[in-house]
């Protein structure tokens, strides 16, 4: 394990907090989020796979996205498909994307039955380093509690994991 692991904290009993330092200047990180030819190679946890990535990347775009577990080790998960949509509010190229989080099907319609989530996140440059700051803010205190149960921090943390090995092979 790497010394640059996520730090997480709640705010508010609603935002998530998530941090790490990524060993890549500030300028590329923000492209892994920018170009779907590189969020394909790392987007979604271990074993999972992005079938389809489709993004507008502007204030008022839409990102629309299937996640597909490939992995048979993962038994009841196999073969499942989660889709979700972003829409873009806010692009600061290469400080800032702030973007709505929804549950989607595959035509991009909203599952309102699933928290949305309000996401920004920062790009801080620390000179040959990146420090990612990934807040999400929830609807409630029930709606962050519903996706944490869901595993949602350890599939961030292999997300991430898999965004810094992907930054090894193209810096």
């Amino acid at each position: 394990m790497s010394n640059n692991a996520i730090v997480s904290r709640v705010e508010n009993d609603k935002v998530l907090v998530l941090e790490r330092v990524f060993d890549a200047p500030r300028d590329l990180v923000f492209k892994m989020f920018k170009e779907p030819e590189h969020l394909k190679r790392w987007g979604g946890p271990r074993g999972w796979e992005l079938p389809v990535c489709n993004f507008d990347f502007r204030p008022g775009g839409v990102w629309h996205y299937c996640m597909k577990c490939v992995d048979q080790n993962q038994g009841q998960f196999y073969g499942m498909e989660s889709w979700g949509k972003g829409v873009y509010k806010e692009i600061v190229e290469p400080e800032k994307i702030a973007y709505t989080d929804y549950f989607s099907d595959a035509e991009g319609n909203e599952n309102d039955a699933m928290p949305s989530t309000d996401i920004t996140m920062e790009f801080i440059d620390l000179g040959g380093k990146t420090k990612l700051v990934n807040r999400a803010e929830y609807a409630s205190e029930e709606a962050l509690k519903t996706v944490m149960d869901m595993g949602m921090l350890q599939g961030i943390t292999e997300t991430w994991d898999r965004l810094e090995e992907h930054l090894n092979e193209v810096k």
